[in-house]
């Protein structure tokens, strides 16, 4: 398992765009991938519950990544961060 934290520098935090193509991404992956963000958690490819948690600018959010391919899922998953959002 793997974790690390990202905070949120968009100005518009994760909103519809940004939160359908991290779901995207997070199913070319085996491993679950899922983001906290205070007491809210999520799996990473629902867009829906992505949206849901209200992730803002400035928000420092917490991407746990369990299974096969962690480590590519990891780096994928932290690269789209870090040039989107």
């Amino acid at each position: 398992m793997i974790n690390f934290t990202y905070t949120i520098k968009d100005k518009l935090g994760i909103h519809a765009r940004p939160a359908g193509i991290l779901s995207k991404l997070a199913k070319e992956f085996e491993s679950e991938i899922y983001i906290e963000k205070g007491d809210k958690k999520a799996l990473a490819t629902r867009v829906i519950a992505i949206m849901g948690m209200g992730i803002l600018h400035g928000d420092t959010i917490t991407v746990t990544v369990s299974g096969s391919d962690e480590e590519e899922a990891s780096i994928a998953i932290k690269k789209y961060l870090s040039e989107n959002l």
